[in-house]
């Protein structure tokens, strides 16, 4: 945990690799005492550049990625490092890309688990960081045992084992457990979360019961649904089995674990049970492929008694014809509070691409919006699925009272602006992507709109502004070179794509 993160030089994995579906040469390489990201491409639409790299996210040991900025704005390397395999590669999700993904936010829920200070992004911008971003590397004491402040002006400290048990393992659960969907509390976020806390608080995770994927960050989820902890119950947690203080040597893995067990089950368990195998976790805990993650291994912490039984998988057929169930973890109270959280969680769903979950967020959308009226997300998450099904008065309804309630909500504002630009509002729709656009530059296609707004509104010197800014922070998106090569040679005229 200690090499979780930090300065980019700390942690320097060299890389020279080309990828084929996008024909690009990525290189990461040292030069005067600084860390590049260089990529170029010399075939199709050739592009060239480099990145300065600042962090690293990652100790390595199953993956790394680093972290570059552009105009003070934090992003994520288009290429990772995947310590499984022991190679290079695209970021997740984009393994097929055919252009360079030179935009990806570096959004606080990723870097809260790997820091243990981190500044959050200024007010209104997803990725826009006061430099330097981290204060120090590494996860800290500070994660597991409290604000080190409060222990050098009082002598106070949290021990996690003192704590309840609920208390005790949302100290693990707030980064090794992401559930098929999380939500962040009104007002609140999971890097303010503190030891002793109550993790509801801050955040609130939903699961799908029936189809447990073994992804990444899923070993609360699935130690849950082990048989030893349904038996053990509260005695279990995390450090039953992990110290969070060491971990044990390669060479004294396969002992050290077993100890663990029979701790549990007794050594004469362990003299019947094929003591042939010692290695108790090769059976019932198997490394499976990570869900979510390519080239990466995660450990079975179901604890399956039979070494034959395999995670359940749902093919997207299969998701289709079932119906789909989402439940919180491990908290299942019902109030209005909930309601709200239970809505963006279907609405977070359906947007993941589980389409079968879109009729649910739209009805709890609904629900929620009645029963706190004044939650800018629920509202803006309501807007959106009213112009999805064409309601589009109560879509604009909805993102107005929602922008009334919070400015700075970039998504609301992105939708209303298409819903303007639609209605013949374009100086309305301007505004509202200019502004959104601004606090976050790597939404291309919120500059693509506003390209298109100008030109129609017949002002192409600022369209090339918009242009030249997209391609600032994606310069291999096609889109945006195609329309700025025809608005040179026009002059004036939009683009007709």
């Amino acid at each position: 945990m200690a090499h979780a993160s930090g300065l980019a030089d700390e942690n320097f994995v060299p890389a020279d690799f080309t990828h084929a579906e996008s024909g690009v040469h990525y290189r990461i390489y040292r030069e005067n005492g600084r860390d590049w990201l260089s990529f170029d491409r010399q075939s199709r639409d050739p592009v060239h550049g480099k990145r300065e790299l600042l962090y690293y996210i990652g100790s390595g040991r199953r993956g790394l990625t680093y972290l570059f900025a552009d105009d003070g704005f934090l992003f994520e390397s288009p290429i990772n490092w995947y310590g499984n395999k022991r190679l290079w590669d695209m970021t997740p999700a984009y393994l097929n890309a055919h252009e360079i993904p030179l935009n990806l936010p570096a959004h606080t829920n990723c870097l809260h688990c790997h820091v243990s200070g981190m500044r959050p992004p200024l007010d209104g911008t997803e990725n826009d960081y006061e430099m330097p971003v981290l204060s120090g590397s590494g996860i800290s004491c500070e994660r597991c045992h409290g604000p080190g402040a409060t222990h050098l002006r009082s002598g106070a400290i949290v021990n996690p084992s003192k704590l309840s048990p609920q208390a005790r393992d949302a100290v693990c659960m707030q980064c090794h457990m992401e559930g098929r969907v999380s939500v962040e509390r009104p007002g609140r976020h999971v890097y303010e979360f503190r030891p002793g806390d109550s993790l509801a608080d801050f955040i609130r995770y939903y699961v799908t019961p029936a189809s447990l994927r073994l992804g990444a960050v899923s070993q609360v989820e699935a130690l849950a649904q082990s048989v030893c902890k349904k038996k053990s119950g509260d005695t279990m947690s995390c450090t039953s089995c992990h110290d969070p203080h060491s971990s044990p040597s390669r060479e004294a893995r396969v002992i050290y674990f077993r100890q663990k067990c029979l701790t549990c089950h007794g050594p004469d368990f362990g003299s019947k049970h094929h003591p042939e195998q010692t290695d108790c976790t090769a059976c019932h805990m198997p490394a499976s492929p990570s869900t979510n993650i390519a080239h990466t291994q995660v450990t079975d912490h179901r604890i399956p008694r039979l070494p034959s039984v395999e995670m359940p998988r749902l093919d997207k057929a299969s998701a289709s014809r079932d119906k789909v169930e989402l439940v919180p973890f491990p908290d299942s109270r019902e109030a209005d509070d909930d309601v709200r959280d239970l809505a963006l969680a279907w609405e977070q769903l359906a947007n993941s691409g589980e389409e079968n979950a879109r009729a649910r967020a739209e009805e709890m959308l609904e629900r929620s919006a009645s029963l706190v009226p004044d939650d800018p997300e629920t509202l803006s998450a309501l807007g959106y699925e009213q112009q999805r099904s064409g309601k589009i008065a109560a879509a604009r309804k909805s993102y107005q009272r929602a922008l009334a309630l919070h400015p700075d909500l970039i998504d609301a504002a992105t939708n209303l602006g298409v819903i303007e630009a639609q209605s013949g509002r374009l100086e309305s729709a301007i505004s509202l992507w200019s502004s959104a656009f601004a606090r976050a530059p790597g939404r291309s296609s919120v500059g693509i709109n506003l390209a298109r707004a100008y030109c129609l509104a017949g002002r192409p010197d600022a369209a090339r502004v918009s242009i030249s800014r997209i391609l600032e922070f994606n310069p291999d998106m096609s889109a945006a070179r195609r329309m700025l090569e025809h608005l040179s040679r026009t002059g004036a005229s939009c683009d007709p794509n």
